[in-house]
């Protein structure tokens, strides 16, 4: 099956009605109507699994106060409509208790195929999803219509090398791919961690997290591990013994310090401070 054959019907068209709506071509059909939001069903093939309400409900409140700027796209069903693009649009308008909302019709046939093709390009090019689902998009495309990884740059208007990169997140682990998607690191963090076995891949990213590692002292990091050094984190950010014992000597002391090492450091400014610390010693 041809990649991108048939759906420059439904972009044309599509096209044509946003240029209609906003005035710009006089293109005479009559395709966009507000519909009820209850006699849409989302496209079961959309790729995007996560929605963060936060941003879903600045949308929402956006469209509220001045309306929806761009209709979404659906097809006419036997039952209703079926969603093709706009999924963030319409669970926006259905979170602010509106009850239509303004849509495209496109009036062509479309199989389930073509329906799948569409939500993923529609979202890869509008940069909708996060890095797995980007990943899991891709890996999907290449697999449903046997094409390369270069064919796909094309298709999709990223560099081969950006394809490539991104592919290689699905052999991370589990563990590893929800620190990803949930944001607790970066994609550069993520790219590091490709080649170590799954334990290690853990080990690493909750260092990575756990002392708020950049990308560039993750790569070193993982370049210790691979070397078999004993040392986990880079010379950096090692802690030595006596800095887990910082917040205590805050709480004790009431002197300013030092900690260097494994030594610390007392300041006095005065004979006063001395013998104060020379009580607290006899105690």
């Amino acid at each position: 099956m041809a990649l991108g054959r048939g759906l420059g019907a439904i972009l044309e068209e599509v096209g044509q009605a946003y240029e209609s709506e906003a005035g710009t071509s006089e293109t005479s059909f009559d395709q966009i109507r507000e519909i009820d939001v209850d006699e849409i069903t989302p496209n079961p093939y959309q790729p995007r699994k996560t929605f963060e309400q936060e941003a879903l409900k600045e949308l929402s409140e956006s469209i509220q106060r001045h309306g929806l700027l761009q209709p979404i796209v659906v097809i006419e069903k036997d039952d209703g409509y079926l969603l093709v693009a706009g999924e963030r649009r319409l669970r926006a308008h259905k979170m602010a208790g509106l009850e239509t909302i303004k849509a495209i019709i496109a009036d062509v046939d479309i199989d389930d195929a073509k329906l799948r093709e569409l939500a993923l390009i529609e979202n890869i090019q509008r940069e909708n999803l996060n890095a797995m689902e980007l990943a899991n998009s891709y890996d999907e495309l290449i697999k449903v219509y046997e094409i390369t990884h270069d064919e796909l740059s094309h298709v999709v208007n990223k560099s081969r090398s950006q394809i490539t990169n991104t592919l290689r997140l699905l052999a991370l682990s589990t563990y590893v791919q929800k620190k990803l998607t949930s944001g607790g690191i970066s994609q550069g963090h993520a790219k590091i961690l490709v080649g170590f076995d799954e334990q290690e891949q853990k080990l690493l990213v909750d260092t990575i997290i756990g002392q708020k590692l950049s990308v560039r002292e993750s790569e070193l990091l993982a370049k210790s591990k691979k070397n078999g050094e004993k040392e986990l984190l880079p010379k950096e950010k090692s802690l030595s013994f006596i800095d887990n014992y910082k917040n205590s000597f805050k709480e004790q002391l009431p002197f300013a310090f030092k900690i260097k090492n494994n030594s610390l450091e007392i300041n006095f400014k005065n004979n006063d401070e001395i013998e104060k610390f020379l009580l607290m010693l006899q105690k």
